[in-house]
């Protein structure tokens, strides 16, 4: 019997101005997600992906201690615990990428996974940090992710994460395929220029290079009072030979839901066999500082 799921993808607009309180912009991004998950749903989606840092602005485009108001446990905050419900009412995988507290001082740009009965399965911790103009600046606020590259056995599948600026860096995506991922899934918040291009072209080659789907969800529109540029969207699904199945709209808010086989990560990897064909005892130069 054929292993067909169905992908949710949200890109979700913010709606006000990231010049309010940072608890209030909070409340309202969760309660859009609320409906938006619930929009997903209705299509038939069984796992759910949010963007990056989906529970407020893309706030790094400034560096202000402020923001570190969103931080949470995991799964003990609010939002995990939110979201726990939303997953045991849709009964649908849920994964939520939100700002990360360790309750000792460390943050994390990090993303919680939550399965149909509402059980946090766990965390993947974004490992790459980018600081750099015009306004990506993460090491103001998160340490470098110190989970690994974990993989989640969900109700629906196994999946992982990676995030954003993670996707430049393949030996993550390796990594996760060596320890069995049929899908990763990449929330972003990727802005207009030269970055929108490598977008269409990074996630299919690792799809291909690692044979399992890969899905990128990106924030949409522009955001007040920065406008560091827009965030373009165009949130979309690739499977194993790297065919983007289906694609959301640029810039603009939506829901994009889409069927995939699972089978065909297995019947990919058996007609191209390329993680048998790895030479790995070649590799030590890729680690070396």
């Amino acid at each position: 019997m054929s292993r067909n799921i169905r992908i949710g993808l949200i890109q979700a607009s913010l709606d006000r101005s990231a010049a309010e309180a940072p608890a209030d912009l909070k409340k309202s991004m969760i309660a859009k997600h609320v409906d938006l998950i619930a929009r997903a749903a209705h299509m038939g989606a069984q796992i759910i992906c949010l963007q990056e840092l989906f529970n407020g602005p893309y706030f790094c485009a400034e560096q202000d201690s402020r923001w570190l108001e969103l931080a949470e446990r995991i799964p003990d905050g609010i939002t995990t615990q939110i979201l726990c419900e939303q997953a045991r009412q849709h009964r649908a995988v849920i994964v939520s990428p939100i700002t990360e507290t360790d309750g000792a001082g460390s943050y994390y740009n990090s993303a919680a996974v939550i399965d149909v009965d509402g059980a946090c399965l766990g965390a993947y911790r974004k490992m790459h940090i980018p600081h750099m103009a015009p306004g990506f600046w993460e090491k103001f606020y998160f340490r470098p992710g110190n989970l690994g590259y974990p993989v989640f056995e969900t109700c629906f599948g196994r999946i992982g994460v990676y995030l954003c600026y993670d996707r430049h860096f393949p030996e993550g995506f390796r990594s996760l395929a060596l320890r069995g991922a049929e899908i990763v899934f990449n929330p972003s918040a990727g802005i207009a220029g030269p970055g929108e291009a490598f977008w269409k072209l990074e996630l299919p080659a690792q799809a291909v290079m690692n044979q399992c789907f890969v899905a990128g969800v990106n924030r949409p529109g522009w955001e007040d009072p920065w406008r560091i540029g827009e965030f373009f969207g165009t949130s979309y699904v690739c499977d194993p030979r790297g065919r983007i199945l289906a694609e959301a709209r640029r810039a603009e808010e939506d829901v994009l839901v889409t069927e995939v086989n699972l089978d065909e990560v297995r019947d990919f990897r058996h007609a191209l066999p390329l993680i048998r064909d790895r030479r790995p005892e070649t590799y030590g130069p890729v680690t070396n500082p």
